[in-house]
């Protein structure tokens, strides 16, 4: 993040051969951290107050350049008079653009992406298919292979980060809005109306930056666990996979073929899984309904708050105003969510294995390299959970992959992938505590149902199933929702 809370200097200029060769914006190059808005450059004066609030120009003497001041007064016009929703997605592309324009924290500069590179990632994900084919009983989800640069992933993924991101923002609108005492709330209509237009530029800026970080970690469209990308399009950015590979002593071509495993299985997944990608949106949703806002702090923001000084706004979000409340039904989201993260990657965790052990030797390395990866979050997912108080990790991802390696040896390719049927079938977070006991009674449960099935048909009396499994059936002794066969284990049990 830059130090300079708004940053206002010249915008930097995009790369010659970046997003297919166009240059957006580019107005030169620039000096020192991301400066978002692009307004001025340089230092300014003490004598000159629009130097003082935009940050200076980059004229000899400090003066400002006349251009410059209208484009700062543009941009703080649009800033205000902002009356979309709870985030400016417009200001928050421009930024995360501008961003990666400046180039990943490693040093390199993104880059449109050749047919030689284009060519060797559509080579991998067909290989990487032919390779998954025997690894799961799912087909290929995957009917187009998109090659992006940093600029095209932000471009192609914003929408996702939009349905995401929204709910918790919306928040803060709320609550700037509840943090004022009644009798003023009547009267501080145009104040609220400021306030919101800003919050929603300060969450733009914050975002939208955080994306452009993000945007020069990531592999492919489905690094977060969640599918940013278009539906059937396995998408990979080749300049990212050469920085992933630098400095691991692995060939070049098995780090590509890893990571077009990792893509592929994802597509196959949410593919073939219809109700896969709702599932997993809710799960978030439902975290972020109990999100609440640091009241407190706000209030201290909304006390102070001056126009001339909207960074104080912008420190407070930077610093996090969300928490998760302390409830049980928060909890239970929070565990959802974390359990459908955990059973996504470990499932494509343990699928990749199987398919790239028998081919490449550095497939334990590389395995190794991506729980971490997933286990800790780069920078930029730390800022996005600082932002809107939520992390999208698979923390028990090693649980889950032993699982789903579990049930490979004691159902084959069928029976486990035949779990991804129903969300009611799926293990749970009790289940990752004791997976042997999953496997082995989940087993044990369908054989009796057959059982009790094939008794009925052959006209031996009906059986009782609340006897059989438990009060009302279900896992929770409920009449849906459940599995058959679960109930036996009785309440509390699990």
């Amino acid at each position: 993040m830059s130090d300079t809370p708004f940053g206002f200097g010249l915008p930097p200029e995009e790369p010659e051969d970046g997003d297919n060769g166009k240059k957006k914006g580019g107005q030169g190059g620039s000096q020192g951290p991301a400066n978002p808005f692009g307004f001025g450059g340089g230092s300014g004066g003490a004598d000159n107050p629009f130097a003082a609030l935009f940050g200076g120009t980059g004229g000899p003497g400090g003066e400002m350049n006349p251009g410059d001041l209208g484009a700062a007064f543009q941009k703080l016009g649009q800033m205000l008079s902002y009356e979309g929703g709870p985030v400016n997605w417009d200001m928050a592309k421009d930024i995360a653009r501008q961003t990666v324009a400046q180039g990943a924290e490693d040093g390199t500069k993104d880059a449109s992406v050749s047919p030689g590179e284009r060519a060797a990632l559509e080579e991998a994900v067909r290989l990487a298919d032919l390779w998954l084919d025997g690894v799961t009983s799912l087909p290929s989800g995957a009917s187009t292979v998109l090659s992006w640069s940093r600029a095209e992933w932000v471009e192609e993924t914003l929408p996702v980060w939009k349905d995401l991101v929204d709910p918790v923002a919306e928040r803060v609108g709320a609550a700037m809005g509840d943090v004022l005492p009644e009798e003023m709330q009547a009267m501080a209509g145009p104040l609220l109306g400021m306030m919101r237009s800003m919050g929603g530029a300060m969450f733009g800026t914050q975002i939208g930056q955080a994306l452009g970080v993000l945007a020069g970690e990531v592999v492919g469209s489905t690094d977060v666990g969640l599918p940013l990308g278009p539906a059937g399009k396995a998408a990979l950015l080749p300049g990212n996979i050469a920085g992933f590979g630098s400095g691991l002593g692995v060939p070049e071509e098995e780090v590509r073929l890893y990571l077009a495993l990792r893509e592929a299985a994802h597509q196959r997944l949410f593919a073939h899984v219809p109700w896969l990608r709702s599932h997993l949106f809710g799960a978030v949703e439902g975290y972020a309904r109990g999100i609440k806002v640091d009241t407190t702090k706000l209030e201290d923001v909304v006390g102070q708050l001056d126009p001339q000084h909207p960074e104080e706004l912008q420190n407070a979000l930077q610093q996090g105003m969300f928490q998760p409340e302390d409830t049980p039904e928060q909890k239970a989201a929070l565990a959802r969510l974390e359990t459908a993260l955990a059973l996504v990657e470990g499932w494509v965790d343990a699928v990749v294995h199987a398919a790239a052990s028998p081919h490449l030797p550095s497939a334990d390395a590389l395995r190794e390299t991506l729980r971490r990866r997933r286990a800790t979050g780069g920078p930029a997912e730390q800022t996005f959970a600082t932002l809107i108080g939520l992390e999208l990790r698979p923390r028990r991802l090693r649980d889950a992959s032993r699982l789903w390696a579990l049930l490979t040896d004691a159902r084959g390719l069928d029976g486990r992938d035949a779990l991804w049927e129903h969300p009611d079938m799926l293990p749970t977070a009790a289940d990752l505590d004791d997976p042997d006991g999953f496997v082995h009674h989940e087993q044990l449960d369908f054989s009796e149902l057959d059982k009790m099935l094939g008794e009925a048909a052959g006209g031996a009396g009906k059986p009782d199933l609340s006897k059989e499994t438990g009060e009302g059936g279900g896992r929770d002794g409920s009449q849906e929702g459940g599995r058959p066969g679960d109930g036996d284990k009785g309440d509390g049990e699990k």
